[in-house]
C-alpha cells in the first residue's frame, strides 16, 4: 500500500493527498509534526531534503508534490488528470509551475499579516499583492468559460495544484471579487468532498504557523 508523508497544512502535501483521494487508491496517511520529525534518520533516508510529501510505494520513493502527481498519474490514470491535447496539456503545466513559482511565493508577507505579525518592509507587501494579481489576471484568462483548466469537464492537476492556494487568498486580504471565472472556479472545487475532507481550519493554520514565525523573527 502507498504510504504518503504529510501535514495537513502544507498545500504542496494536501495536492497529493487530494489526488490519492480523488482517484481513489488505498495509502497509508502519515502525519509529520514538522518539529523534528523531518529530521529523524527514518525520514531523511527517504528524503535528504527533510521536507514533506514524501510518497513510498513499496520500494520506490517519491520527492516533490509534482513529482508525485506525474507518478500518480501514470501508474493510476483513471480518472485522467492530465489531457492528451498539445494546448490543453500545455496550459495544465502552466497553471501548475505559475502556481509554484510566483503565486506561492508571493503568500509569504501576507500569511505574517494575516497572524498580527510586523513586517519589516511595508513595500514587500504591495509587491506581494501586485505579484498575486497578475497571477490571478493569467489565470482567469486562462480558464476562460470552461469549468476546469485544460479544456475538460473534469478535474486536472491544474486544480490540485492551484486549487489547494487559490481559496485562501481572500483570507490573506486578496479577494477575488474582481476575478469571476476564479472565483466560480473556486467554489466549484471547495464544494467537491475531496476538498472538504482535507481542509483545515484558520484557526489550525495560525497555530502551526505563529509560534514558527515568530522564533524565525527571533532569530533575525
Amino acid at each position: 500500500m502507498l504510504k504518503l508523508y504529510h501535514t495537513p497544512i502544507s498545500p504542496n502535501s494536501r495536492r497529493v493527498w487530494i489526488a490519492l483521494l480523488e482517484k481513489q487508491i488505498p495509502f497509508e496517511l502519515v502525519k509529520m509534526e514538522l518539529d523534528g520529525d523531518q529530521l529523524q534518520p527514518d525520514f531523511l533516508a527517504l528524503n535528504p531534503f527533510h521536507h514533506i510529501p514524501v510518497l513510498v510505494d513499496d520500494d520506490f520513493t517519491i520527492v516533490e508534490s509534482l513529482a508525485i502527481l506525474d507518478y500518480l498519474e501514470a501508474k493510476y490514470p483513471a480518472p485522467a488528470m492530465l489531457p492528451t491535447d498539445a494546448k490543453a496539456l500545455a496550459t495544465v503545466r502552466m497553471v501548475e509551475m505559475v502556481t509554484v513559482n510566483e503565486l506561492l511565493p508571493a503568500t509569504n508577507p501576507l500569511t505574517y499579516r494575516m497572524m498580527g505579525l510586523p513586517t519589516d518592509d511595508p513595500q514587500k507587501l504591495k509587491q506581494a499583492e501586485q505579484r498575486i494579481h497578475t497571477v490571478l489576471n493569467f489565470f482567469e484568462g486562462l480558464l476562460g468559460d470552461r469549468p476546469y483548466f485544460g479544456n475538460s469537464d473534469s478535474l486536472t492537476l491544474a486544480e490540485l495544484v492551484a486549487g489547494t492556494v487559490m481559496p485562501w487568498l481572500p483570507s490573506l486580504g486578496v479577494p477575488l471579487d474582481n476575478y469571476p471565472k476564479l472565483s466560480a472556479w473556486c467554489d466549484r472545487l471547495t464544494a467537491r468532498e475531496t476538498w472538504q475532507n482535507t481542509e483545515v481550519s484558520l484557526e489550525e493554520v495560525e497555530a502551526f504557523l505563529k509560534p514558527r514565525l515568530q522564533q524565525l523573527m527571533a532569530a533575525h
